[in-house]
């Protein structure tokens, strides 16, 4: 785990600095701001995660969905989605939403325990519904930090140089990085990658025209969106001509 992370922040850091030149240079030609600088980069390890996904991890979501009944499924989810609640908690807090701490409180509380370790949603029966979460890219922007330019990360797939930077306080606020038994986090952490794939295997036959395009464009609405808490203009599918966003 720690080996990714120092590789990621290396990757980060060297975008970081090649998105700095890009800049000057764009300040002696003035022209309009172009999110997807590394474009050639990112459509290669877009191929790369493409090629994983498609002859190894989407097979698996494929299986585990074929065997595990609705109700194992659902349970599943369930108990991941209730874990992340203690990252929601973290970040409003950081972002001075005390509401929002509340209510991520309250359905942890609730599904942990009357929920029977989350495997069950009570808290939404309560009233306490299930809503987009935070996360510490999220808190960044929160805080002014711009997205700075898109990036595809290696496995880890779409995302920005702010929202890559705010990774590993993620991973640190999931209980299941912490766990000292190697082979049991190993399971949990496959487990809900498989259980997030599985929840877009739908939304696949969403997705027309050149894919790389309309994920890159989905994903960076839809930080947007999570980002200012649903306060955006809707520009998905308009792209500039110069590749802009």
């Amino acid at each position: 785990m720690k080996i990714r992370f120092f590789i990621l922040t290396l990757l980060l850091v060297f975008l970081s600095g090649c998105a700095s030149t890009q800049q000057r240079t764009a300040d002696n030609q003035p022209q309009l701001p172009n999110h997807d600088p590394f474009e050639g980069f990112n459509r290669a390890i877009f191929g790369f995660n493409d090629g994983v996904d498609k002859y190894f991890l989407k097979p698996v979501t494929k299986g585990y969905k074929y065997v595990t009944p609705d109700f194992v499924e659902d349970r599943v989810s369930s108990f991941f989605s209730n874990l992340l609640e203690l990252g929601n908690i973290f970040n409003a807090i950081l972002q001075g939403k005390g509401k929002d701490a509340a209510h991520y409180s309250g359905r942890f509380l609730f599904n942990t325990t009357f929920g029977i370790a989350g495997l069950f949603d009570v808290a939404n029966e309560m009233g306490l519904e299930k809503t987009d979460g935070e996360d510490f890219g999220q808190t960044l922007g929160a805080w002014g930090v711009g997205s700075g330019p898109y990036i595809v990360l290696p496995f880890l797939g779409p995302s920005t140089l702010r929202d890559g930077l705010g990774l590993p306080v993620d991973a640190y606020t999931d209980p299941v990085t912490h766990l000292d038994h190697v082979p049991t986090r190993n399971a949990l952490t496959f487990t809900e990658i498989v259980d997030t794939r599985a929840k877009l295997l739908s939304s696949e036959e969403l997705i027309s025209g050149d894919r790389y395009v309309f994920i890159r464009d989905a994903y960076l609405q839809r930080r947007e969106y999570l980002v200012k808490d649903g306060e955006v203009e809707d520009t998905f599918g308009i792209e500039d001509p110069k590749g802009d966003f």
